[in-house]
């Protein structure tokens, strides 16, 4: 029989077993390392990021989305603040906020901006991926134009 100690035990586990995951897609895009970050993602991951189109669909599409942002970086940084996850069972869902940064190819140095991230993850084969992804920024209203100067 289970106790509820088991289960937040199990749950504490898990969610140090998906910090370490959310780390490797960190390491995976600050070495612009397109197959490290494949083993992050499940392979019918849905995300919906900040450029078009409205969705991507498959690792395919998520992993060309990160081939394009690399097109444009000599050199990438990510940091996360404040991530959260909550788990249970063999899901979980977390949010965070996120900057990409880095150099640019033509060497303007760039602090990016913060974003709003949200992740789906589920254990798929004993390994958390992420199932699914959202990163979006704030919208002004009035102007109809997203507000990309904002900080945590």
């Amino acid at each position: 029989m289970s106790t509820s100690n088991d289960f937040q035990s199990r749950a504490e586990v898990a969610e140090v077993e998906i910090r370490r995951q959310i780390d490797r897609v960190v390491e995976g895009l600050r070495a612009k390392d397109l197959d490290a970050l494949k083993r992050l993602y499940a392979t019918d991951v849905v995300s919906f990021d900040v450029e078009p189109p409205l969705q991507h669909v498959g690792i395919g599409a998520k992993l060309e989305n990160w081939a394009r942002v690399f097109l444009f970086f000599d050199s990438v940084d990510y940091e996360f603040r404040d991530l959260t996850f909550t788990v249970g069972g063999d899901v979980a869902f977390g949010h965070a906020f996120g900057r990409l940064s880095g150099t640019l190819n033509n060497g303007t140095a760039t602090s990016g901006m913060w974003v709003r991230v949200t992740y789906g993850m589920r254990r798929i084969n004993d390994t958390w991926l992420i199932t699914h992804d959202q990163v979006s920024v704030p919208l002004d209203i009035a102007s109809g134009k997203g507000m990309v100067d904002l900080e945590p």
